[in-house]
């Protein structure tokens, strides 16, 4: 076993969400599209006298390096499950490289990586699908991040299926944000609960997601409208499909070929330099 173990809470991006229904008990019937960027927060763990957590990093602050970060709430998870002994303290170092409350997995990203690394290192015998059950409380999104693959989410979005006809990978994306937080509880509960119809993905992916849509692009405009801005600088820049991930307010657009994507970057860098950006692929 290294010193030092690494890992990387991997971007998320919804290429479409579709909200179908808002449940009594508060959460959201919906179906969406997970897919991952090869670029994310960092995360190392090494063995310890103790638990404990230090953040930095570009959006570090405000953040609680504390026994409630998601973060330590998985490494708490992950040690129950493993039994007295086998998971011993450890030192975690998180640099936050993604802004938060951005809808872009955030800290379920973390909490999955660090499920990750504890199950890798010292919890072998735990395959993939439990880790997913015994981490998805901690949040819709953890489940689908702890494998980091495209596939498709229902229910509250812990419920995933393949996504057998999306073969997005490799795929340049750009991901630009305004730095200002949204938070996901206002943005679900102004969805105007109408029902516009079930995500359909056929043999013709791209045509699929073209048709496809994010519900919750509406309400988080009217509580982020620099948003809009983005979108239509992006939709300027020559994607195939730009379009509000999660709940906002960060946007991705999708090209054909890494160079428009960097050409698009240097606009960006040079006209709106007061925004996030973020240059990769889908993994």
């Amino acid at each position: 076993m290294t010193a030092v173990m690494r890992g990387t809470a991997w971007a998320k991006v919804n290429l479409a969400l579709h909200i179908r229904a808002r449940r009594d008990d508060g959460y959201h019937e919906l179906e969406t599209i997970f897919a991952f960027v090869d670029q994310g927060d960092d995360l190392t763990i090494e063995i310890s006298d103790q638990d404990r957590l230090v953040i930095d990093g570009e959006f570090a602050e405000g953040l609680a390096a504390d026994a409630d970060n998601l973060v330590m709430q998985a490494l708490r998870i992950l040690r129950s499950a493993g039994g007295a002994g086998l998971v011993p303290p450890v030192a975690v170092h998180l640099t936050k490289n993604l802004p938060v409350a951005a809808g872009i997995g955030g800290g379920s990203a973390d909490a999955a990586a660090m499920a990750r690394l504890v199950r890798d290192h010292f919890l072998p015998d735990i395959g993939r699908v439990p880790l997913r059950h015994l981490v998805a409380p901690l949040g819709a999104d953890v489940a689908a991040c702890v494998d980091s693959e495209t596939c498709i989410g229902m229910g509250t979005g812990a419920d995933l299926q393949p996504a057998t006809h999306v073969n997005v990978s490799g795929i340049p994306i750009l991901l630009v944000n305004p730095r200002q937080p949204v938070a996901t509880g206002p943005i679900f509960k102004a969805w105007d609960q109408m029902d516009r119809g079930p995500l359909f993905v056929g043999q013709d992916m791209r045509g699929a997601l073209l048709a496809a849509r994010n519900d919750l692009q509406r309400p988080a405009i009217a509580q982020c409208p620099a948003v809009a801005e983005i979108l239509t600088v992006l939709g300027g820049l020559k994607p195939w499909l730009a379009r509000m991930s999660g709940s906002g307010g960060t946007c991705f657009a999708l090209f054909d070929s890494a160079a428009d994507r960097d050409a698009a970057a240097a606009h960006l860098a040079s006209h709106h330099p007061h925004w996030w950006r973020c240059s990769g692929v889908l993994r």
